[in-house]
């Protein structure tokens, strides 16, 4: 169906615009936003003749000479055609009539309301009316049944009615539509239409569709679609013999399909790509005129809608075509080349040499719709519409009459191939750039921004053109507003500063401008012209630092203060990006996307003293066919961001940056059209926070929006069943405690309860897990289970198992508690070899390479000069108060309280010597780990085996102190005591490391051994339990009523034995197993008051309290957890 596309021409004022003919055809009748009706005799016609119907017209109809307008004074008014009087007004409203229509006989004429009401009226008697009830918003459009007995309507409510008229009742309500509160602020104006003559179909544009409805059955029974439609329709029309259906889209775009093939036969689109709101056939079904909603009227004219002359008609528009255009450039060759999609041995230039008559008959193959697809392809500028690709088979074959049948005979059609040039997936249009927190550009009052600092409004109307800034927290700063002279349209805010950015325009470059509000000095502002030809796309700010990636694919940063300190190119042009801290996060179009995906890559930078990239351009995971809709960081730093589809993803740092599904806010949403407006998420306390749109993506700046907190939930299989819910508690509570060990390595302090808090909460979430697969008999996953544990959880399980009676579980996880206590053992070892080296680099260093990398080679160097410790001591102790910014470990600015001190050590401060502000750890770990017992007692030692991740930051940046974990402090147990017999106080000292004196004791007593030399005696020398007591005794009974019994099985067999016991007997062997421990704990003091000897002597004597009391105190933390934890199991038992 060849057609020619007008030139557009004014018609009325910017607005809503809508077209109709006259009953013959000779006009073409238009209402506007100005109030007028203007009667076209042609295209050209330049002195149209007008109505005034009143102030805005927002829909007309003609038929039969009687012109009917909905206007903007609540009324439907009725005027003669063409003469234009005034007959009367037919029916009013209490708001704005939306759309009438006209019956197909002329006598009734529907109309739709803002008010939520249809009224049915008869044209000669306006007082016969019937109203039609039931739609919950505005109408948007209303058609008649051909014959008469239905009518149907779409409202903003998301439902499409028919209602049968004489019974005013509603026939059928199909929920289809995005529910929106206005006719101005819905995505389609869903016009529908009824087929002409039989009525037998009800065509309604959904979304990118066109939905076929059967009347009678209200069936669906097809889908009118096109690949390269990617707005949604506003308007359709069916031609006047009912074959075709015509569509005009939000985005410019208008098809016409075949209803009966369901085949697309034409694709125009419209010169500027503005909304089609209004389309037209004229009665002979040869043109199609059609409206925009910038006040233009267009028209497709040359249109063939029989059967039989689709194919001459479409040769002779070949044939008389001008000689300029594009198509005279090549010849029939190519154009057979294009439109068909040979082979090079079908195309004609190359047939083989069998082929007869080729010289003479070259033309033989030229197609029937001669040159149109191929001009589609080269008219269209940006060449997505590819024109008529999907024509369909019946278009191929049919071939020219003239074709030459002595050189083609018909047995041989079939060789012809009948399939489009391309028929895979469609590239999908590019998202456009957006600042995360903003709502879209177009809007008169908008939120240029909405983040966890506070909110920045942009006003643009008739009196004002501003930016107010409020700040969550009016401690920051009291809120601002600021005259918009410059055009800026993004906009981001920090507790420093506020960034703003304008496009460029033809006299004024594109500017950056950024209010440093929290600078000491008297300017406070600075602004930056962005080179020619480059305009900003996109822009955030930091911790000390402004970003802003431009046009020309240029990411520029540059100081708070206005110092342009980098830039670097983009691997693709920018979709958005923001900053917090030291990390800049960005995403951009890494290649065309196709079948309605984003092919977006991440970039994630991490700035500070050593610059990384910690992401690098890896792809960003999205929902099918969705797109990007909000980029963001924690309240904690970690990247996430939230699609179209409403699923929230997070990055999980510890899975080698992989991003996992967090939340899918879709799940929450009562309707269809209800979207959640992301505005923050916090890992700790596990909140979204976000915004409820009802019917909508984005909320309005007036009145105020109220801000929602949705929970979190991980999409684990079977999140329905006790187990599921479970995995998923742990999932997310590991995941969403990530943030800590980044933190950590970045050199933040962090918050030790709460780490130590959600290690608990993990912990008794597995031993919850051990229960239930316990119950399960599920021993294999009791054993994975106890892999994730620490060791004094093992402990809890292998006791649950016991008394469970599954001693071959209890057997296998003994050995996982072994394993892990020579984890520790190892795990120590190395820790007190790298501690013995020289723990205070020298003032004189500078924090240089030794200080900031860790230059192992200079602490070597250090290690031999052991004479000169002491003074390097005092010397630090003087200058503690110029100790560089560098030893200390880094606030955490985002922390609830963010200067709040590292954990106190739980040794008594009052005791404590004063601490070396130039100590730097030699392993880089915390040392609070360094005072662990090596070799455990593993039903009697209750300590957490976890150890937190190595610092990957240089030794330099450690704290003064160590950072404790509250979770699993390590007491100073029996083994420890035991080892202290030969080791003197050594390993008591390395568990204080904030307390000065024992560098003194290191230096007094250079030749003690490591605590590591006797590991292999501390196995005979740790107290002893109760049933080890009991199975001392009764070891002989149990040999000689079972000679041969290995050692394992005799342990079974006692255990067994033990447990036959009462209560109060074994009982009695916990108090003595206890009272021995008491007596190991009494000489254990005397041995050190009086076994210092030499020059130590002072120095112990002093330390045996203060180790007393802190053993005392750490025992009782450290059972604490384990306590709750065993009441749990046994009380499950």
């Amino acid at each position: 169906m060849p057609c020619e596309r007008k030139p557009m021409r004014y018609d009325h004022s910017e607005g809503h615009t809508e077209v109709c003919y006259d009953d013959s055809g000779r006009f073409i009748v238009t209402c506007g936003n100005d109030g007028d009706v203007r009667i076209w005799e042609s295209l050209d016609d330049d002195d149209p003749k007008f109505i005034t119907v009143g102030e805005k017209a927002f829909s007309l109809a003609l038929k039969n000479g009687k012109l009917v307008t909905a206007s903007s004074n609540n009324t439907v008014q009725i005027h003669t055609f063409p003469d234009g009087d005034p007959d009367g007004i037919l029916t009013r409203f209490t708001t704005n009539a939306t759309h009438v229509a006209f019956n197909s006989s002329g006598s009734r004429v529907a109309a739709g309301s803002s008010d939520f009401m249809v009224k049915v009226v008869e044209v000669s008697d306006s007082s016969q009316q019937k109203t039609l009830r039931g739609h919950e918003a505005p109408v948007l459009s209303v058609t008649f049944d051909p014959k008469d007995d239905f009518l149907a309507s779409a409202s903003c409510d998301g439902s499409v009615v028919v209602w049968n008229i004489d019974e005013q009742t509603q026939v059928i309500s199909w929920p289809l539509l995005q529910k929106t509160n206005d006719v101005s602020n819905a995505k389609s104006l869903c016009r529908l239409a009824w087929q002409p003559k039989t009525g037998k179909f009800l065509a309604v544009p959904v979304e990118t569709k066109v939905h076929l409805y059967e009347r009678g059955t209200w069936d669906h029974v097809s889908t009118l679609s096109d690949d390269l439609l990617t707005q949604p329709i506003n308007v359709v029309a069916w031609s006047p013999c009912g074959r075709f259906l015509a569509a005009g889209s939000v985005g410019g775009a208008l098809n016409v399909w075949d209803a009966s093939s369901k085949l697309c036969v034409e694709r125009q689109k419209h010169e500027k790509g503005f909304t089609v709101c209004g389309l037209a056939w004229h009665p002979s079904g040869s043109q199609i005129a059609y409206t925009d909603t910038e006040g233009c009227l267009g028209l497709l004219d040359g249109l063939s809608t029989s059967t039989s002359n689709t194919t001459t008609s479409s040769t002779k528009v070949a044939v008389k075509k001008p000689a300029n255009d594009f198509d005279d450039l090549f010849d029939d060759d190519d154009d057979r080349l294009m439109d068909e999609g040979l082979s090079d041995t079908n195309s004609p230039a190359k047939k083989p040499a069998a082929a007869v008559d080729d010289d003479d008959d070259d033309d033989f193959l030229v197609p029937a719709t001669g040159r149109v697809r191929n001009r589609a392809i080269l008219d269209d500028e940006n060449s997505l519409d590819t024109g008529s690709l999907k024509l369909g088979r019946d278009k191929f074959g049919e071939d020219d009459d003239d074709a030459g049948s002595a050189v083609m005979p018909a047995a041989a059609a079939p060789l012809v191939p009948l399939r489009p040039v391309y028929d895979g997936p469609m590239p999908t249009p590019p998202q456009k750039a957006f600042q995360p927190g903003s709502t879209p550009a177009h809007l008169t009052h908008r939120f240029m921004m909405w983040n966890s600092v506070g909110i920045v409004r942009g006003y643009n109307d008739e009196q004002d053109n501003a930016i107010d800034v409020e700040f969550h927290d009016t401690a920051v700063h009291h809120a601002m507003h600021l005259t918009n002279s410059l055009g800026h349209t993004m906009a981001d805010l920090s507790q420093e500063a506020v960034l703003l950015a304008c496009p460029s325009t033809d006299e004024l470059a594109s500017k950056l401008q950024c209010l440093h509000f929290s600078s000491w000095d008297t300017n406070k502002e600075w602004m930056v012209d962005l080179p020619k030809d480059e305009d900003a796309r996109a822009l955030c700010l930091g911790q000390g630092w402004a970003a802003v990636a431009t046009s020309a694919l240029m990411l520029r940063l540059f100081s708070i203060g206005g110092v342009q300190r980098e830039i670097f190119s983009l691997p693709g042009p920018v979709v958005c990006m923001v900053g917090h801290g030291e990390q800049l996060l960005i995403v951009y179009h890494r290649a065309t996307g196709f079948d309605g995906e984003q092919a977006l890559g991440v970039q994630l930078l991490q700035f500070g003293r050593r610059k990384r990239q910690l992401i690098n351009g890896e792809p960003l995971p999205l929902s099918r066919r969705s797109y990007l809709s909000w980029l963001g960081f924690t309240a904690e730093g970690t990247p996430c961001y939230v699609d179209s589809e409403g699923v929230i993803r997070m990055l999980n740092r510890s899975l080698g940056n992989t991003w996992t599904p967090v939340c899918n806010t879709r799940e929450t949403c009562k309707s269809k059209s209800d979207h959640y407006w992301v505005v923050g998420v916090h890992e700790n306390p596990q909140q979204l926070r976000c915004i409820p749109c009802k019917g909508s993506r984005y909320p309005p700046t007036l009145p105020r929006p109220a801000v929602a907190i949705l929970p979190f939930k991980l999409p684990l299989c079977q999140t329905a069943t006790e187990k599921g819910q479970m995995e998923e508690q742990f999932c997310r509570s590991v995941l969403f405690h990530n943030h800590y060990s980044f933190l950590s390595s970045s050199g933040y302090e962090i918050d030790e309860d709460g780490r130590s808090q959600s290690q608990k909460e993990q912990q008794e979430l597995l031993m919850k897990m051990f229960a239930l697969s316990c119950k399960l008999e599920r021993e294999f996953r009791c054993v994975e289970l106890a892999e994730l544990m620490t060791q004094n959880v093992v402990t809890l399980a292998i006791r649950y198992a016991s008394r469970s009676r599954r001693m071959a579980l209890a057997q296998r996880l003994s050995e996982i508690a072994l394993e892990k206590a020579n984890q520790i053992q190892e795990e120590e070892e190395e820790e007190e070899e790298e501690e013995e080296e020289p723990e205070y680099s020298r003032p004189t260093s500078g924090y240089g390479q030794s200080g900031r990398h860790g230059n192992r080679r200079n602490q070597e160097e250090e290690e031999e000069q052991g004479e000169e410790l002491r003074e390097e001591e005092d010397r630090g102790q003087e200058m503690e108060t110029e100790e560089p910014a560098e030893t200390r470990r880094r606030v955490n600015p985002f922390a609830k309280e963010a200067g709040s001190p590292v954990t106190p050590s739980v040794t008594p401060t009052a005791k404590v010597g004063r601490a070396n502000p130039f100590k730097v750890l030699g392993s880089g770990k915390p040392s609070s780990s360094s005072g662990q017992p090596r070799v455990t007692n593993i039903l009697d030692n209750m300590t957490s085996s976890r150890k937190s991740s190595p610092l990957s930051g240089a030794a330099g940046k450690q704290s003064k102190g160590p950072v404790l974990k509250p979770l699993a402090p390590r007491p100073k147990t029996k083994t420890q005591s035991t080892l202290l017999q030969m080791t003197g106080t050594k390993a008591s000292n390395k568990k204080t490391p904030e307390n000065a004196e024992p560098a003194a004791d290191r230096q007094k007593q250079p030749d003690v051994p490591p605590p590591s030399a006797p590991a292999e005696n501390t196995e005979n020398k740790r107290p002893k339990t109760g049933f080890q007591l009991w199975l001392d005794e009764n070891r002989k009974n149990i040999t000689a009523d079972h000679p041969d019994l290995e050692e394992t099985d005799v342990i079974k067999e006692a255990m067994g034995r033990f447990r036959t016991l009462s209560a109060d007997e074994r009982l009695s062997w916990t108090e003595r197993a206890k009272g021995q421990t008491g007596d190991d704990a009494t000489d254990l003091k005397k041995r050190k008051r009086g076994g210092g000897g030499g020059g130590g002597g002072g120095g112990e004597e002093e330390d045996g309290p203060t180790d007393a009391d802190e053993n005392s105190a750490k025992k009782k933390k450290s059972l604490d957890p384990s306590s709750k934890l065993s009441a749990f199991a046994f009380n499950k038992s």
